[in-house]
Parts: C-alpha cells; structure tokens; sequence
C-alpha cells in the first residue's frame, strides 16, 4: 500500500450531534427487572466487544425517566469512569431499545459527518486509547471522563469513503472474532448440558440399569460415593507477583477474574484449573496451557479428570470465609460434597468432552491471532501509515 499524508484531526464535539452519560434509576440494583428495556452499565463495555452478562433491565416507566439517554444504533458506548475507564465499543442492535447508566457515555455522530465504526476504531487505537487515558487518569480524584473531555478529544479524520473502507477492514477482523465467539458459546453450552444430563440428572448411558441408592445429597446412583471436596483435590495457592515483575513472556497470568497478564515462567502445568480465593470468589476457569496462579486464586491438584472437577466446581456454592475480608476459605471449601462417580462412566465423559475441549482451544487461539492481526493493522490504518484510498474495498454503504 503507498505512503499516504498525515490526516487532519478533529474535535469529537465537530462530528457528534450527542455525548452524555444516563444514571440509575431509583432504588439501584433492587429496581431492575428480570426483562424489559436493557440498562447498559460500564461491566457490559469492553474494547470492541460487548457483554452481555449481567445486562441489566428496567420497566417502561424507568426507561421513560431516562428517555433523553435512550441509546440509538450506530452509537458509540464509553466508560467514562472506575477501573474500567475508556473502554469502548458499538452498541449490538439486538439490545435495543436501551438506556445507560451514569458510568457509560454515549458518543452519536452527525449524519454523514464520520463512520461509527471508523470512530470507534480511532478511539481505540494504541496511541489514541493511551491520550484517551492519560486525560481521564489527570483527575484529583479518581479516573474519570467529563462530557468536555471527550468533546475535545481529538481523532484522525480522512474522507468518509476512506473511513468506511478502514471500517471494512478492520470489521471484517471483528466479525470473525465474534462468529468465533458464537461458536465457543455453543461447545460451552454443550459440554455443560451433558454434564448436567449425566451427573445432575443421573441421565448417563446405561442409567436405565442402575440401582439409586440413599445418600447424604439424596438418591445417588448405586456404586457412586459421596465424597468430600478435600478427599479427591486439593486447592493449592497460587504465588504472588507484582505487574511490575512479570516479565514478557506467553504463559497467562491467571487471576480471579480470568487472566490478568502474561509471563515468562509458570507455575503450573496444562490443562489446570484456576479457583478464585479473592475477588470473584469462588469463580472457575479453564487453561489449555502452562499458567501462573496469583495470590488471588488457587490452581486445582487432583488425580481425577480435570473435566469433571471442572464442571463440577463451577456448579459447587463457594462463599466467602470472612465477611470482614472477603475470600474463599480452603477447609470450608474442603467440606463441600463430591459426587464421585463410577470410573467408567468418567472415562466416558472425558471421552465425549475432550474433542469439544479441543475444538475450543482451536478457536479461542484463532481469535488470538485475529486480535494481534487486527491490532497490528489498526493504528496503520488510523494514523494514514497505509494508504486505502485507492483500493476496491466493499463497504456496508457501497452494498
């Protein structure tokens, strides 16, 4: 692609028609509905992507009291303040009608002014997100973005047409990513619903056959024993280290809420099991790789299949050991009930949900590699580094 000249920049507040932020309705958490109309918070807005657990909802007579945020599509969703500052992505379509609560900012362009997800890219570009957080980080008192700010956030700006051909470009990424995601969804929600049919239900092959037995959870399978949770694992602690000290590296830094880093050294061999102690206590997850556990979790350490015991802890009810300081206490963890079953039928779940298990390591490390392809390309494209204006690209307006 040829050099291009530098792009001219421009003022968000030049090509938006709407920047603000919502609030809560009253009564807080206690007021939202099981459906209705989607309240978005800061937890649902990452970095081009949107989550939709823990989407909240409220009725129609709350939505009305904030019907001057009701979000539109094409807008663009901005945390605007708390750990999650900056973040940024699209609004889906399928959640509107919507409102957003004082943490997310709505930024809605001018017709015809800028492409949505040419903005949205510019945003969230490394040398944009870096300014972005600079500005919000320059506050007294906490991280926070003021409607003034991201008005005067300033954004490369070429031609429309070449701002859709970006768009095309990086999108195509995105939409890969997220087909990816839908698909990662669907094996996770197979592996869990027979789980459920064969250790909740007591609906595994052959069930017809077998005796149920009393138990302490009730009737078991005959032949199964119950157990207790430090019989059959033990939850060993992970090992602090400081952002500051990982080195670069590629082996995931796990922390309560997932993976927080990477690193140059591990501490625990793959597949593993992460256990939240603090933090999201009690939350699960799943590593294909070599990993390094924080103080903040425990890595699993049993003889038994790891895909049972890691569907089964994530329906175990962990609570905290200590409301004064909150965490999972490993002895009242060890004295939850295992259901262990017969090793035959194990070796046949294992059987069944290992080639699911590896279809999702497939595609969860092509999403790796779209991400950092995409993430290469962006802030080329965004700075006029390669030069687009030239190319046949199809665009969503060229359609």
């Amino acid at each position: 692609m040829p050099i291009m000249q530098p792009i001219q920049s421009i003022k968000l507040k030049d090509i938006t028609s709407k920047i603000g932020s919502g609030a809560t309705p009253r009564g807080g958490k206690n007021s939202y509905k099981i459906e209705g109309i989607a309240l978005i918070r800061s937890l649902n807005v990452y970095d081009f992507s949107f989550a939709y657990e823990d989407l909240a909802f409220i009725d129609e007579k709350q939505a009305t009291q904030l019907e001057n945020v009701s979000v539109e599509r094409d807008d663009i969703l901005l945390n605007i303040t708390g750990a999650s500052v900056c973040r940024c992505c699209l609004v889906p379509p399928n959640i509107l009608p919507a409102r957003v609560n004082q943490h997310v900012s709505i930024v809605r362009l001018k017709p015809r002014a800028a492409d949505a997800r040419y903005v949205l890219y510019a945003i969230n570009s490394p040398y944009n997100k870096r300014r972005l957080l600079t500005i919000a980080q320059g506050g007294a008192t906490r991280e926070a973005l003021t409607k003034e700010k991201i008005e005067n956030f300033e954004i490369p700006l070429p031609a429309l047409s070449v701002q859709q051909k970006i768009a095309a470009i990086l999108s195509a990424y995105d939409d890969l990513i997220e087909s990816n995601l839908r698909r990662i969804k669907i094996l996770e929600e197979m592996a869990q619903t027979i789980y459920g049919e064969w250790f909740v239900k007591f609906r595994f092959p052959g069930h017809q056959r077998v005796k149920m037995v009393d138990s302490a959870m009730g009737k078991i399978p005959e032949g199964w024993e119950m157990k207790q949770l430090g019989e059959v694992i033990e939850l060993a602690y992970g090992k602090g280290l400081k952002e500051q000290d990982r080195i670069p590296g590629d082996v995931p830094v796990f922390g309560s809420s997932g993976v927080v880093g990477y690193h140059n050294q591990s501490l625990g061999n793959g597949p593993g099991i992460i256990v939240g102690r603090k933090g999201n206590v009690g939350s699960v997850h799943w590593t294909d790789d070599a990993f390094f556990p924080i103080d903040t979790v425990f890595y699993v350490i049993t003889e038994l299949p790891l895909h049972y015991v890691y569907f089964n802890l994530r329906t175990q009810n962990f609570v905290s050991g200590d409301a004064a300081v909150p965490g999972l206490n490993r002895n009242q963890a060890y004295s939850l009930s295992f259901i262990l079953p017969k090793a035959e039928i194990l070796r046949s779940f294992s059987e069944i949900v290992e080639p699911i298990f590896h279809l999702l390591k497939l595609l969860q490390r092509k999403n790796v590699v779209l991400r950092q392809t995409r993430d290469v390309l962006l802030p080329k494209l965004i700075s006029g580094e390669l030069d687009v204006s030239e190319l046949d690209i199809k665009t969503a307006e060229s359609e």
